[in-house]
């Protein structure tokens, strides 16, 4: 098996109309197709769907599986970031903080999924445990 990169995340939301404005108008995402039920946004070289899934259990628990999604920001735009959704009254859990060469803010969609910018690549955070 020779996989070559990462493709996408698949989010599950309770109301797709608040998660498209969360992550379209907040974070900036390009809707590129959006259906009954779903959606899928770009951002860059990054795109996720999202999937409405309002009979879900709504509590996040932390436990096995994914623990938050990352997306890469350059460090010239993440103060700008970090007051946005200051300003918007969003979530932060952690941050903004300085991890390895990089910045990382963490913060929860409408959904209180865990999300994070980051202003790193893998190599700069390494550096850390040098």
């Amino acid at each position: 098996m020779n996989v070559v990169g990462f493709s996408h995340v698949t989010i599950n939301v309770s109301d797709l109309d608040r998660s498209l404005d969360f992550y379209c108008n907040l974070l900036m995402m390009k809707l590129r197709h959006q259906g009954k039920a779903d959606a899928y946004l770009e951002w860059g070289s990054a795109w996720i769907c999202l999937i409405q899934r309002p009979g879900l259990n709504k509590k996040i628990e932390k436990g096995m599986g994914v623990d938050h999604v990352a997306f890469y920001i350059n460090e010239d735009d993440f103060q700008e970031a970090v007051s946005v959704i200051e300003r918007k009254g969003v979530t932060i859990v952690r941050g903004p903080i300085k991890r390895g060469k990089g910045w990382s803010i963490n913060f929860l969609d409408p959904d209180g999924i865990e999300l994070e910018l980051h202003t790193s690549n893998l190599d700069e955070r390494m550096e850390i445990w040098k």
